[in-house]
């Protein structure tokens, strides 16, 4: 693709403060906008397309700068009335590089489909004729925090780093370059990953609600978190043995741990009739459980899981997703990945009860980092004076889920389900498309239907996908074909 350098102004800008910072406020970024001109064919599709790299500041309600948000957007000027797709990873504190290099821009970084070490630079990256850049305008939003985007002015952690200030705040970046941009009549679609399923949910209130109304034609929501009842596998928390097990399953299918007989789809459906009709039922009763029924179901339990039946009865029927992971292949010396449990490594402490690094993100951080910003400064012509963060240390280090409640108040599972089931009903054209991976274990796909079927949801309007790959189901090549055209057809309305 061939790219030219249209317009840059301010140079590289991004720490130049303006008049309105005071002298104890935060830098103030001039304006900047980095454009440059590309074609490409994507699912078979020949467009022409513009790239901009560009900024915008965001004010509080005594029109006081707060923020600034960077923004990167394709836009293809010659097929006007196109949908514009915003879209976000998670976290929280992530960056949009994960979808931006693996699914959705212009080019994406290979990594071993087969779920393999990557190795070390110079990694391959190609034109990704499965880019949404084909069917849909795409903006590429860097929450506050993340990638160049910053806090500025009188702005503060208090001001941004939580679920509803998180979700606000998003929520303006998208109307903001709505305003800027002139699309106010345009079909808008948000692509969240993970933490940002969450957060979109979260901000629909904050869209389509207000002043300045902003209704969604649709949601894309890639490996939901909506309710973290079900995506939680802690001690006490009897749902999420439930809600895991098919994942584990899947996991003890792959490598080979459990006895293969038909497709996995179909064994997958064993799984969810047991995990309802008689785990969940045997997790209820507890200690009451009879001994016939206890030898029975810890039987069933250890061949699904691929474990040791003494272990599981040791457990007593509770085998946490943390620890799992780590004893599945214990014999091996190896972990399971969480992020996708098709990725394993060979990790020192063969006796630790769960493992220290995720072989999933171990593998594909590197390869993501350096392919981005490889592309950003010799594709995009970027080059900003700050570091761009592929993860936000401050918000890490000043997140806060829930900001001084009222009243009575106990501790809970972060739950944003509500607010997209209240949304659908105030939008009634409102479609969401839910798409899961099989192994993966930060957002296992049987809670996304355990969500979606118990918060009043209208299941008429949502899309189910399954993939045979992790949380990044776009790192296996065959679920990257699948997941883009459904992406697609989602959009066309199909």
């Amino acid at each position: 693709m061939a790219a030219v350098m249209v317009l840059c102004t301010a140079g590289s800008g991004i720490s130049a403060a303006t008049d309105d910072a005071g002298d104890n406020d935060l830098p103030i970024p001039a304006p900047m906008r980095v454009e440059t001109s590309h074609k490409g064919i994507f699912g078979g599709v020949r467009t022409e397309y513009k790239a901009i790299v560009s900024n915008l500041s965001l004010k509080n309600e005594a029109g006081e700068v707060y923020a600034d948000a960077v923004t990167t957007a394709y836009i293809s000027e010659r097929q006007p009335g196109r949908p514009v797709t915003f879209v976000f990873n998670g976290g929280p504190g992530s960056s949009s590089i994960w979808l931006h290099m693996g699914l959705v821009g212009p080019k994406r970084v290979v990594v071993p489909s087969d779920a393999e070490d990557p190795g070390l630079a110079p990694y391959r990256v190609v034109d990704n004729e499965h880019s949404l850049i084909g069917v849909s305008d795409v903006v590429m939003i860097d929450p506050i925090g993340t990638g160049y985007s910053r806090l500025a002015g009188k702005g503060a952690p208090e001001d941004v780093y939580g679920l509803a200030e998180d979700a606000r705040t998003v929520a303006q970046i998208i109307r903001e370059w709505v305003r800027a941009n002139n699309r106010w009549n345009t079909p808008v679609y948000i692509l969240g990953e993970s933490f940002g399923t969450t957060r979109a949910a979260a901000m629909l209130p904050y869209l389509e609600g207000g002043a300045e109304p902003l209704r969604v034609n649709g949601l894309i929501l890639i490996s939901q978190a909506l309710d973290y009842t079900g995506s939680s596998p802690f001690p006490d928390n009897f749902v999420a043995y439930v809600t895991y097990l098919p994942t584990e399953a899947a996991t003890a299918w792959y490598h080979g741990k459990v006895a293969k007989q038909g497709s996995l789809e179909d064994y997958l459906q064993e799984v969810r009739a047991f995990a309802v009709g008689e785990y969940l039922p045997a997790l209820f009763k507890g200690s009451s459980l009879g001994k016939d029924e206890l030898e029975r179901v810890a039987g069933k339990l250890a061949g699904y899981l691929g474990l040791d039946v003494g272990y599981v009865k040791r457990a007593n029927l509770r085998v946490l997703g943390g620890r799992f992971v780590k004893e599945l292949l214990r014999d091996k010396g190896l972990a399971v990945g969480r992020l996708d449990s098709r990725y394993v490594l060979d990790e020192i402490d063969d006796t630790a009860d769960g493992p220290r690094t995720d072989a999933a993100s171990a593998a594909i951080s590197g390869p993501y980092s350096a392919a981005f910003h490889s592309y950003m400064r010799n594709d995009l012509g970027v080059e900003l004076d700050r570091p761009y963060y592929v993860s936000g240390p401050e918000v890490g280090r000043e997140w806060v889920w829930v900001r001084e409640p009222e009243g009575y108040y106990e501790p809970e599972y972060v739950n944003t389900a509500p607010d997209l089931a209240e949304s659908m009903r105030s939008n009634a054209s409102l479609r969401v498309m839910v798409a899961s991976g099989y192994y993966d274990f930060a957002t296992p796909f049987f809670d996304a239907e355990y969500t979606f079927w118990r918060h009043g949801i209208d299941m008429s309007r949502v899309t189910m996908t399954y993939y045979e790959a992790g949380h990044m189901m776009y790192l296996h090549q065959p679920s990257l074909e699948a997941v883009a055209r459904d992406i697609k057809a989602f959009i066309a309305g199909e």
